[in-house]
């Protein structure tokens, strides 16, 4: 079990957030259907956002599997990833998430659930990265800032 306090203190495991948009646009469209193309176009584009959000999720998985340190954002971490994905986004895996919503959306031709990523990225913005940006600065201290500096946080 993780230390108390030793974790940024996110509302949510950020999956559990992304899952629930996509929970809420599913009732949503099948109480109100919202189709956002014609039925089928978003099939292959749908299909492989999710694809590459998936491959691109596990590649990160693995970089901090190697690295010693914990995905979950309720355990402590005990190391900075940059390699990788990391060079070009501090947030690779939400990018991923965000694809492989983007992806669910296209894919069953839903513009609710593709309308509710905005607001899932503004709850992602401030009730996760937010903390663990703050949490990772108090633990990392310069070397983090330094990180933050030169790299972006989204793409």
């Amino acid at each position: 079990m993780a230390a108390r306090g030793d974790h940024p203190g996110v509302i949510a495991p950020p999956p559990v957030l992304y899952g629930g948009a996509l929970a809420v646009g599913a009732a949503l469209d099948w109480l109100v259907p919202l189709p956002v193309l014609e039925p089928g176009a978003g099939s292959v584009p749908g299909i492989a956002l999710i694809v590459a959000g998936l491959l691109l999720a596990l590649w990160c998985a693995g970089l901090f599997w190697r690295a010693g340190t914990a995905v979950q954002p309720h355990h402590p971490s005990t190391a900075i990833v940059t390699s990788g994905p990391y060079r070009f986004s501090r947030n690779p895996i939400y990018v991923a998430l965000t694809a492989v919503s983007a992806g669910i959306g296209l894919w069953v031709n839903s513009a609710w659930m593709l309308g509710l990523l905005l607001p899932t990225l503004v709850i992602m913005q401030i009730a996760v990265i937010g903390r663990e940006e703050a949490y990772l600065e108090a633990k990392f201290g310069d070397a983090y800032r330094a990180y933050k500096a030169r790299v972006r946080r989204w793409l």
